[in-house]
């Protein structure tokens, strides 16, 4: 997979041109797919079959998008990546804190047993409530 991040339209249709040739299949954008970057990546890489790109901008990409590609058999799915600012905690901590709260233990004292902010626990507690 072919991965190109860029900050701006510009930058990524310098990407573009640059980075990919006619033998990508896939490829992954950091930016919401418009008509224009797609057509550009289709042009340099007629080859492709999936494009993707971050979750939240693949919600707003438009039908006409959609449109053209289907008609040229080419996916446009969200993509893998986690963008974003990282977790400060892992996953093995939150779940810790997690049993320790369910086996009824303060959020105030599971702050000060991990030694992880009051709010921060009360946080991840919370997001815990709502999956």
């Amino acid at each position: 997979m072919k991965i190109i991040k860029a900050k701006t339209k510009q930058e990524l249709l310098q990407k573009i041109e640059t980075n990919l040739n006619g033998t990508d299949e896939e490829v992954y954008i950091s930016l919401r797919p418009t008509l224009e970057i797609i057509m550009r990546i289709l042009e340099k890489s007629p080859g492709v079959r999936k494009i993707s790109c971050p979750h939240s901008l693949y919600l707003q990409v438009s039908r006409k998008v959609f449109r053209v590609l289907e008609g040229k058999g080419v996916k446009l799915e969200p993509g893998e990546f986690k963008v974003g600012r990282p977790n400060k905690y892992d996953e093995d901590t939150i779940a810790m804190m997690i049993t320790a709260r369910k086996n009824g233990k303060t959020a105030k004292q599971i702050s000060e047993e991990f030694e992880i902010p009051l709010r921060t626990v009360y946080y991840y507690l919370k997001q815990e409530k709502i999956k």
